[in-house]
């Protein structure tokens, strides 16, 4: 029997990848990467939960792809709608790109987790703002007693008529708070967690998405509202995590792993989730502790266009030694 059980609650789109540097990668993504960075790690100790929605065309490759690791469990994922998502990404430098999303996935509603309300953890991967809805964090936190992750990139991005990918700013933020446990998202997304009630037109045509100064008087408002930990990743810098001790708030940045060659940062937040949710397991309020395996992953998938890059718990605890000298 295994020991944790961790459900991965998000898309697993069809992505058409242009790297910054022209070369075209086809793969399977999102949801994907945090399934198998996790997957790696918990090796004998746990099993992982993917929960997504697929077109039916999708749903054999898919399943081929995570039958090659022992501990993932393909009962959730299904594709009884004929729906998913399916992304054209064209990178302009390592960390920038355009995005196009031409079919979309239906929802994950609570009757697609009420037999995992046992896990550990849940870690939420969305990508767009209807694929993980309130509705259904709502119930996990009212039937289950484990720790929400939750990715900031699903609220904080929308879909136009022409299938253009856009940053808006997560109106309902306050709504979703106390239902999220630890908070992850990158720089630009924060930035459009932390608005304010009224804006001059001219302000919001000079919007800096780079800009870091609202992060404390956010972190504050989101541990105010239930929050245990923000998280906000740095891209190549690292990441920053805000959190509580003896009911002062912390503010520690960790920074990124350093690898020498980058060949795809596509999925990085998504794996960079998965090491969070292995790094809480048993420990729950370690977030530095966590943030370490999230870089650890993160800077895995950097390093190719396939699920090999993830390495076993050993090799990863060794990378964290080696570059923090200590987990």
């Amino acid at each position: 029997m295994s020991k944790y059980k961790v459900a991965v609650l998000g898309p697993v789109p069809r992505d058409h990848i242009t790297t910054h540097k022209g070369e075209v990668i086809e793969k399977y993504g999102c949801a994907m990467h945090t399934t198998v960075g996790l997957s790696r790690l918990l090796g004998e100790e746990g099993t992982v939960y993917p929960v997504s929605h697929l077109r039916r065309r999708d749903e054999a490759a898919v399943k081929d792809i995570l039958r090659d690791f022992d501990n993932i469990d393909l009962n959730y994922i299904t594709s009884d709608a004929d729906q998913g998502d399916v992304i054209r990404l064209k990178f302009l430098d390592q960390n920038n790109r355009q995005e196009k999303q031409t079919a979309f996935m239906n929802p994950i509603l609570p009757e697609d987790v009420k037999d995992l309300l046992d896990c550990d953890v849940f870690v939420c991967v969305p990508i767009t703002d209807y694929e993980v809805p309130l509705e259904t964090l709502k119930y996990i936190k009212a039937n289950s007693d484990a720790i929400i992750i939750f990715d900031a990139h699903g609220p904080t991005n929308g879909i136009t008529t022409k299938g253009d990918r856009v940053l808006k700013f997560w109106i309902d933020r306050d709504l979703w708070l106390p239902y999220i446990d630890v908070l992850k998202m990158n720089l630009e997304e924060s930035n459009c967690c932390w608005f304010q009630k009224e804006y001059e037109l001219e302000a919001l045509k000079a919007f800096d998405e780079n800009d870091m100064t609202h992060l404390p008087d956010f972190a504050e408002h989101a541990l105010a509202h239930g929050v245990q930990a923000l998280i906000v990743t740095l891209d190549s810098s690292g990441g920053v995590v805000f959190y509580k001790e003896e009911n002062e708030i912390q503010q520690k940045y960790m920074k990124a792993i350093y690898v020498e060659h980058v060949v795809d940062t596509t999925g990085c937040g998504d794996s960079f989730a998965g090491g969070l949710g292995y790094g809480l397991l048993g420990d729950s309020s370690n977030s530095l502790k966590a943030i370490k395996y999230a870089n650890a992953l993160g800077a895995q998938r950097t390093q190719g266009p396939g699920f090999d890059v993830f390495k076993s718990k050993e090799e990863t605890d060794q990378m964290i030694q080696d570059f923090y000298g200590g987990i």
